[in-house]
């Protein structure tokens, strides 16, 4: 069986690859996801949102460090992402902290931290700057992000 550590290498060195089948290999069946964009996910609209995120990157790299395994279930990592915001053509760096709770070599718990009203600066400009904190674009981002999703879902 694969390590905890050699699970989180392989989801993000396929990342890096922008390899959405081998990054859903890593996860249990019943994965439950979640982030400040997209809210909460299970299952099938994990699996499809990495796909969608792979597919769709525009001048995208990333960079994973610092993995620390906290326990026999528990690991962190931090990882960014530099990439141009497609409906903006706003370029984006953004940093995150993942935690996921592993079993059996596979990744059953997975949710990345970063602050969204960052992200809503550098992917919207001005406006993500202005408003970017207050909950009501908040929640507006995460509807768009929820929205692609189901109609890349719907497409596939």
């Amino acid at each position: 069986m694969q390590t905890n550590e050699s699970v989180i290498t392989k989801f993000y060195t396929a990342f890096q690859q922008r390899d959405a089948a081998t990054m859903n290999s890593c996860y249990n069946e019943d994965i439950v996801f979640s982030d400040p964009a997209f809210g909460l996910l299970k299952g099938d609209e994990v699996r499809a949102m990495w796909e969608m995120l792979c597919k769709n990157a525009k001048d995208f790299s990333l960079t994973f460090s610092n993995i620390q395994l906290l326990d026999e279930e528990y690991a962190t990592c931090n990882w960014v992402a530099t990439y141009t915001f497609s409906k903006t053509g706003r370029k984006v760096v953004n940093h995150i902290k993942a935690f996921m709770r592993l079993k059996d070599g596979k990744i059953i718990e997975h949710s990345d931290a970063f602050k969204l009203s960052k992200w809503a600066s550098q992917a919207l400009g001005w406006k993500g700057a202005l408003f970017g904190w207050m909950g009501w674009m908040q929640r507006k981002i995460q509807k768009g992000a929820r929205k692609s999703l189901g109609d890349f879902m719907s497409s596939r």
